[in-house]
């Protein structure tokens, strides 16, 4: 085994997100690093950050935050089964029934209501707009 190469101590971000599929591509990977989508211990990064063992990344993908630690690294695409080996997610506590019903209450209230006509308001519509204080579309 001397022709083994050694193992590295770092890797791009980009290529360790791909790597460990949470980004199908690399410039998928790339443009969610440079679009402020992950962090690297607490502060975003450019893809080219050299990421290692023990690094906490919280990764937003498909809507969600996701907050890992790394346990491995690597640069190819790997199976799946191989890929969830490279990081540790950290489990959260999933929020009570009462607390997402009062999210979802608090959501439908803070929604505008929807206005009543289409296109431009008549002079009269304006007005009454502008007594409840919306601002005329």
């Amino acid at each position: 085994m001397a022709d083994e190469k050694p193992q590295k101590d770092s890797v791009r971000l980009d290529r360790w997100l791909m790597a460990a599929r949470f980004y199908k591509t690399r410039s998928q990977s790339a443009a969610a690093c440079e679009g402020g989508k992950v962090k690297v211990n607490g502060a975003s990064s450019k893809p080219h950050k050299a990421v290692r063992v023990g690094d906490k990344l919280t990764v937003h993908v498909r809507g969600r935050y996701r907050n890992v630690t790394i346990a491995g690294l690597a640069e190819r695409g790997l199976p799946p089964a191989v890929a969830r080996t490279l990081y540790e997610e950290e489990i959260r506590l999933k929020p009570s029934d009462e607390l997402l019903e009062q999210m979802r209450i608090f959501a439908r209230s803070a929604k505008p209501a929807p206005r009543k006509f289409k296109g431009r308001p008549t002079k009269k519509e304006r007005r009454d707009m502008e007594k409840l204080g919306e601002p005329p579309a």
